[in-house]
């Protein structure tokens, strides 16, 4: 069974996150209503069941809840893909959000690395600031050992372009965790 269960606590953020990539009940509840919102979108769109809870300092702010949170669901992924055998490892998706075309592309492979251009053209959505949104994907990339690759093509509206990035990425993952062989896509072998 593909699943992970991380408990992480420092003294700005505590998280619990079971998480398992072939689907299940999807609960979240991080203190931040907008980012809930978009996690839920994540793990629908992906098709994992997810339950997670975060208790952060947010009367400082939202950056420690969103960024460990990021590493959390990282350390998830990476952890519940075991030894990645199978796996179409490659994907990519375009998603509208009214106004806004965003794009995610996405490689399984190991390496960690993000490649985000999504300028937000309004500093907040609710109690969430919207440049957290890069700061959760480079947590998420660099945990999961996962290569990132995010574009906002177009939008005006930065509720639009943060919801059409975080579908996009699901449906990506969604495709590319697919098992559809019994052999690792690496002409090296194996993936690290």
């Amino acid at each position: 069974m593909r699943q992970a269960k991380i408990e992480r606590e420092t003294k700005e953020t505590a998280i619990k996150l079971l998480l398992n990539l072939d689907g299940g009940e999807v609960k979240v509840d991080t203190g931040i209503g907008f980012f809930d919102h978009m996690l839920t979108a994540l793990f629908f769109y992906a098709g994992f069941g997810a339950l997670l809870t975060v208790r952060g300092d947010l009367q400082v702010d939202g950056h420690h809840t969103v960024e460990d949170t990021g590493i959390a669901v990282g350390q998830a992924i990476k952890e519940a893909c075991g030894d990645k055998k199978g796996i179409v490892r490659f994907a990519h998706k375009y998603v509208p959000m009214d106004e806004a075309l965003c794009f995610t592309a996405l490689d399984f492979s190991g390496r960690a690395f993000l490649h985000f251009d999504a300028p937000m053209p309004q500093e907040r959505i609710g109690d969430y600031d919207s440049c957290l949104t890069e700061e959760f994907m480079r947590a998420l990339a660099f945990n999961a050992g996962l290569t990132l690759h995010q574009r906002c093509e177009y939008g005006v509206n930065a509720h639009h372009i943060t919801e059409a990035l975080f579908k996009s990425l699901g449906l990506a993952m969604k495709e590319a965790l697919r098992v559809e062989g019994e052999r690792v896509v690496s002409t090296k072998g194996v993936l690290v």
